[in-house]
């Protein structure tokens, strides 16, 4: 692993200041990690819901993170592939959970997989696929 949670806690916030403080890193495993959208009402949605938009965002920042966890800050890694299910509506009022594991990481794309939960939940709220492709290195 190239970065920990504490370093990739700090690239959030020096690189992507406007959002860092939507998320926190739970846990960083080798090709793995668990990241946390914490609560605030601006992710909701009319009807009290947690928005698709925030939900992909979390699985979206999940996939940079556990890459950049294994081969360091490389800040233009971009998303060029997302699916998501969106299964069941999340708990009102509660952080998203969203464990991540990468699936490949090769040298120039990357295969990530995203189970989203409602804190305090075992059943996922979505399921979400994404595929990063990663710059080559000079």
């Amino acid at each position: 692993m190239q970065m920990d949670r504490d370093a990739l806690t700090a690239f959030l916030a020096s690189d992507f200041a406007e959002v860092a403080d939507m998320f926190a890193i739970d846990a960083v495993e080798p090709m793995a990690i668990t990241v946390r959208l914490l609560h605030h009402p601006r992710h909701l949605r009319p009807g009290g819901t947690v928005s698709g938009p925030a939900m992909f965002a979390l699985a979206d920042v999940a996939v940079y993170l556990a890459i950049l966890s294994m081969i360091g800050p490389k800040a233009l890694s971009v998303t060029t592939n997302c699916a998501i299910d969106f299964m069941r509506k999340p708990a009102a009022g509660h952080d998203l959970i969203c464990k991540t594991r990468l699936l490949k990481l090769g040298r120039a794309l990357a295969v990530g997989d995203c189970l989203i939960f409602s804190e305090g939940s075992d059943a996922p709220v979505a399921r979400a696929s994404l595929t990063y492709s990663i710059p080559p290195s000079r």
